[in-house]
């Protein structure tokens, strides 16, 4: 790629932010990279204060949804130093959508040196408090000015960051979803895509009303089969077994940190069983005792655990959070490998 060209920003907004209490995704840091795509390349690469964007009133995502993104985080060890978890995983990811939705893939070159001359400029936003860290947002969407129904010929490429605290505060509340679907096979679940996020809001929104911080959305056949819970994966501890539904049908997303998480639980000797989990094994497992964990994966919430699960009218409380081994202990070491406190032998770390 050509260089990058840096504008600064005249004063850093840091000192408005207190990073005890921070916000999740309301602060951004002080820059973003942006890139463009037209005539068949990228280009215009560069590095500008974070602020508004000009788009046409018929910008083609505007219209038809080509919109892709990910989401990813900065931390820092004791040394000070800037660490990236997998962000080249990010990478491949946003180009598996992005091929779904006919987009360009961005070349992981541009993604890279985009990514680490922001976080660059932008350390000092990464914070040092024990729980936060710095969400990076990188996304692409159609920019062309488009009324007819086609792909389009012009896109652009975008990360900008943000300091972050969790995601949620405790445990959550979450109800089986047996009326709306999330994806469909032959749809695009897999793929990171803005509207997949779009058509969860309403039966999202529906369940909190109700009392529930999340879903649990099942197969929109039948209902069946267990896919995801809200944002983010699902795991299941059931007797000695970490259970979590597969890939195969394309309905769910390929989650970094769901990966992440299977890595250790197999190498700590735990079975793990990547299938098709039915709603009804997992009531069965919580009438009878022996279901032993629920909790969510995903870069905002890193594990998510499931405080109670009801289904229909009925409502089953997990058990505590302190008596939860597995996923406590995976929480700890994926923390622990992302600070460097322990050894990341996996090649997970990426230092900026």
């Amino acid at each position: 790629m050509s260089k990058i060209s840096i504008e600064k920003i005249s004063q850093s907004k840091i000192t408005e932010v207190d990073f005890n209490n921070i916000v999740f995704g309301k602060q951004f840091s002080d820059h973003m990279f942006v890139a463009d795509y037209k005539d068949g390349k990228w280009s215009d690469f560069k590095i500008l204060p974070f602020g508004k964007i000009e788009v046409s009133p018929a910008c083609a995502a505007l219209h038809y949804g080509q919109a892709v993104f990910e989401g990813m985080k900065a931390y820092k060890n004791e040394q000070n130093e800037v660490l990236l978890f997998r962000p080249l995983d990010n990478a491949k990811r946003l180009n598996i959508s992005a091929k779904r939705l006919c987009m360009p893939e961005i070349p992981e070159d541009i993604f890279m040196e985009g990514l680490t001359q922001l976080i660059k400029l932008d350390s000092e936003w990464v914070p040092k408090t024990e729980g936060s860290s710095l969400y990076i947002r990188p996304y692409m969407f159609a920019s062309e000015q488009l009324l007819g129904v086609r792909p389009a010929d012009e896109y652009k490429f975008i990360i900008f960051t943000a300091p972050v605290n969790s995601y949620y505060a405790e445990p959550v509340n979450v109800k089986i979803e047996t009326s709306y679907s999330r994806a469909t096979e032959g749809g695009v679940g897999y793929a990171k895509a803005a509207g997949n996020y779009a058509a969860a809001l309403y039966p999202a929104k529906l369940g909190q009303d109700a009392g529930y911080q999340q879903l649990i959305w099942t197969d929109s056949v039948n209902h069946e089969y267990i896919e995801e819970s809200g944002t983010m994966n699902v795991m299941f501890h059931i007797g000695d077994k970490l259970i979590t539904p597969n890939l195969d049908f394309k309905t769910t997303l390929a989650g970094i940190t769901r990966n992440s998480v299977l890595t250790l639980a197999k190498d700590l000797g735990i079975t793990v069983e990547e299938r098709r989990v039915s709603v009804t094994e997992v009531i069965n497992a919580a009438k009878e005792g022996v279901l032993k964990d629920v909790f969510g994966t995903g870069t905002a919430a890193t594990i998510a655990q499931v405080a109670s699960i009801t289904f229909k009218d009925d409502k089953y409380v997990l058990p505590k959070i302190e008596e939860r081994e597995l996923s406590n202990k995976l929480a700890k070491m994926l923390q622990e490998i992302k600070h460097e406190k322990i050894e990341d032998k996996y090649s997970w770390i990426h230092k900026i």
